[in-house]
Parts: C-alpha cells; sequence; structure tokens
C-alpha cells in the first residue's frame, strides 16, 4: 500500500519544501548576487547583456529547486513509493537505463540508474548557440512589483479551513531577477522562431539539450529562455506568488513584460503560434508551465516539468481554486473539455511528501502526479508520465537521463519541415 503521509509528517513548520537530493547530487551553496531577495536558484553571474558565450562553456546541467535559506528543521527523508501502489496508474517498466520512446503516449518506469546520455554533454562538430542575459528590476514591473516572506516565518493554519495557510509575515520588497536565452548558431536573423521558456534559470541543461537536438534535427531550431524568479519559496514568496498561483497572471507577466524583452536584447523574433511555444520548469516551476498554458492556451500547447507541485500551495487562498494546483486533477482537468496541451510530466520514488504544516492530505508530489495521468488519460490527452526509480525531488540525474527524450516528445507533432533543419 501507498504509505500514510499523515503518520509520515514531520515535526517542523518550517515554510518551504525540503529538497531531498542524494549525495550524487549535492552542490555547495552559492551566496545571492541581486537585490535584497535571496534567489535560490542564482549561479554566479558570469554573463552580461552585451556579452554572447558559446555554448561550449555549458557543462553542468543544473537540478529544480534549491533549499531554502532560512533555518529549518531536518525533516525525514520521504519514503520511497512503490509505482505498483494500490491507486496509482498503471505503467510499463522499462529495461534500467532506458527512457520511454520519444512517441509513446502513456505511463512508464525507468530507473534505478540514471545515467547521463550523449545529448547532455558537449558534443564535438555541431554548431554551437550562444547564450546573453539581462537582469529585469522589480521597480520596472507592472505586474510583480515584488512581495517577501520574513526569513525564518512561514504561516498557521486556519482553524476553520485546514487547507487554508495564513501568511502575516509577508511584505512588499524588491528583487531582480536574470532572464537567459540562448539562440541556436541555425537561427536566422530575422526570422520567426519557435521557442521554449523555463523557469527557475538559468537552466544550463536545457541549453546543452536543445544544442544537441537541433544540430541532429530532433527539434525545431527554436529559441530557449530560462526566467529566474523573484525570490523565496512558496506561501508569502515572490516566487510563490509567481509560480503557484492558479491564474493567468504569470502567462501574462511573460508575454507583456519579458518576451519583448527577449527580442530586443537577443535580436530574435519569437512566433505567436502556440503550437510553436512551449514552457517548463521542475517543482513549483512545473506546475507553473502547465497553469501557463491551461489559462492561456492561446499563447502555449506545450509542457515540460519535473516533480511538478500539482499540491495545495496557492497563496493568497481563493475561493475559486481553494486546494490550489491540486484542483487540475480534483476538478479542473475532469471538469474542462480537454485542451490543445501536449504535457510530458516526471515524478520520483522518493519525491516530497507532505513536508510542512499544512495536513490537508494535499501535499504528496507523487499521489498529486499520479493523479495526473489519470485524468489526463481520461480526457484524451497526449501526455507522457515517468516514475522514475531511484529519484528525489527534481532529481538531477533523472533530469540528465530524462530531459533530451522529453523534448523530443513535447515537440513530435511539430512540422517536419521545421524540424529538418
Amino acid at each position: 500500500m501507498a504509505p500514510d503521509p499523515q503518520a509520515w509528517y514531520g515535526s517542523s513548520v518550517e515554510a518551504t519544501k525540503a529538497i531531498h537530493i542524494t549525495a550524487r547530487n549535492s552542490k555547495p551553496t552559492i551566496p545571492p548576487k541581486f537585490g535584497i531577495l535571496q534567489n535560490d536558484h542564482m549561479t554566479p553571474r558570469s554573463l552580461s547583456i552585451s556579452l554572447l558565450v558559446s555554448l561550449v562553456a555549458i557543462l553542468n546541467p543544473v537540478s529544480g529547486q534549491s533549499p531554502p535559506s532560512a533555518a529549518h528543521t531536518e525533516r525525514p527523508t520521504p519514503p520511497t513509493r512503490n509505482p505498483n501502489s494500490p491507486g496509482y496508474v498503471t505503467a510499463k517498466e522499462l529495461p534500467d537505463g532506458s527512457n520511454p520512446p520519444a512517441n509513446a503516449d502513456g505511463n512508464f518506469i525507468i530507473g534505478p540508474t540514471h545515467d547521463v546520455p550523449p545529448e547532455m554533454s558537449v558534443q564535438d562538430g555541431i554548431p554551437k548557440g550562444t547564450v546573453m542575459e539581462f537582469t529585469m528590476n522589480s521597480s520596472d514591473s507592472k505586474v510583480y512589483p515584488g512581495i517577501a516572506r520574513d526569513p525564518g516565518t512561514f504561516g498557521t493554519i486556519d482553524p476553520a479551513n485546514p487547507a487554508k495557510l495564513v501568511v502575516t509575515t509577508s511584505h512588499p520588497a524588491p528583487y531582480s531577477r536574470r532572464v537567459s536565452v540562448y539562440v541556436p548558431k541555425q537561427y536566422v536573423p530575422g526570422s520567426v522562431a519557435p521557442f521554449i521558456v523555463g523557469a527557475d534559470g538559468p537552466d544550463l541543461s536545457l541549453f546543452s539539450a536543445v544544442d544537441t537536438l537541433i544540430a541532429q534535427h530532433k527539434v525545431p531550431v527554436m529559441i530557449a529562455i530560462s526566467i529566474g524568479n523573484g525570490g523565496g519559496d512558496a506561501q508569502g514568496s515572490e516566487r510563490g506568488l509567481e509560480y503557484d498561483t492558479i491564474s493567468g497572471v504569470y502567462a501574462e507577466f511573460v508575454e507583456s513584460e519579458v518576451l519583448p524583452l527577449v527580442e530586443t536584447e537577443a535580436h530574435v523574433k519569437l512566433t505567436k503560434d502556440p503550437g510553436g511555444r512551449a514552457t517548463m520548469g521542475g517543482s513549483s516551476g512545473g506546475s507553473c508551465a502547465l497553469i501557463m498554458a491551461w489559462y492561456h492556451p492561446e499563447l502555449y500547447h506545450r509542457v515540460l516539468t519535473y516533480s511538478g507541485t500539482f499540491v495545495n500551495q496557492q497563496w493568497p487562498y481563493n475561493p475559486q481554486t481553494p486546494h490550489g494546483a491540486w484542483e487540475f486533477h480534483e476538478h479542473l482537468i475532469p471538469d474542462s473539455p480537454a485542451k490543445p496541451i501536449r504535457i510530458w510530466m516526471e515524478v520520483g520514488d522518493r519525491d516530497l511528501l507532505n513536508p510542512n504544516v499544512m495536513r490537508d492530505n494535499m501535499h504528496d508530489w507523487v499521489l498529486a502526479n499520479e493523479h495526473m495521468a489519470n485524468v489526463l488519460a481520461a480526457k484524451g490527452y497526449h501526455y507522457q508520465f515517468v516514475f522514475a526509480r531511484n529519484a528525489g525531488h527534481v532529481d538531477r540525474a533523472v533530469k540528465q537521463q530524462t530531459l533530451s527524450e522529453a523534448l523530443q516528445y513535447i515537440w513530435r507533432d511539430y512540422p517536419s519541415s521545421a524540424i529538418k533543419n
């Protein structure tokens, strides 16, 4: 049977989701570079707005969400979930080390070995794209002027509603975010290009994978845009506001404030065709990727998620979607006509399970993603769901193993004439 989330619940009431990454995925803490808020996804600034850097230097893929900076009590490592647990979707177990075929819908089990495929390392003899970067400040944003939650604080449960968290320590605060833009060598200046936009940037692993796949004619000649978040994590933070809010606001922010700057600073033209636009992310960035396409299918048709936070983490509370992203598999997808969205999803067997004070039975990342696969299948969506053995939250090794195949899957019905560059 699947483990009881109440029995596993830890004693800590710390705010943000703990990340349990195996030793092979650990990395040193990097101090913040911008503004007052710490952005846990920042790496040392190595690119400037005027400098185009060859992708040859892109060697180290980054994982998803990093641990919060605030002091917290360590929680137990999440239990290992069995993909054949009652209530989970029926999935095909693949040979160890292999990925699902890029042309197949459905549910698959991979692992426990996660080797790095050639596409995720620098390849000799292929055209190398370039990456440029610029910075966006909260003072220039009409959509997100900036908030932060006081360090070391979280919130309290509404005594009248265990699914509602009351946060009193969130307040206005400035931020800066980096936006990194990959432009393939094959891009023809002045032409209109498809693109993928990702959360928690910079995502160097995305740039490396796209560079090789374009050269192999497996994906279209696309621009890759990696947007940093506004700082913090979960309820009361800027990142939480951006990624966990169940609305079209973040997609509208990207459309109105980010993409125009990308076109200006990177000297590219981005397609308006939703079939040529993809979103991706891990953890809350993964749920955000689906939120963007769900609320604006006229903008995005392709979604890629790792350890998607399809749980109850929205703040401020919204009575129209009282259970946050849990609503996707609870009500939104089952109760709505199918939308023109193709989605690739992954979850790890040691993914997060109820890692905060809310004991609402809506904080199991594995169960949430299993439910997502079930309702997507019932509604006839094109989707591929990967359950990874020997994997934690936004597991770096799993991402290295699967990202190439995942990108091919979400672009597989794109016109072949655009891929055979």
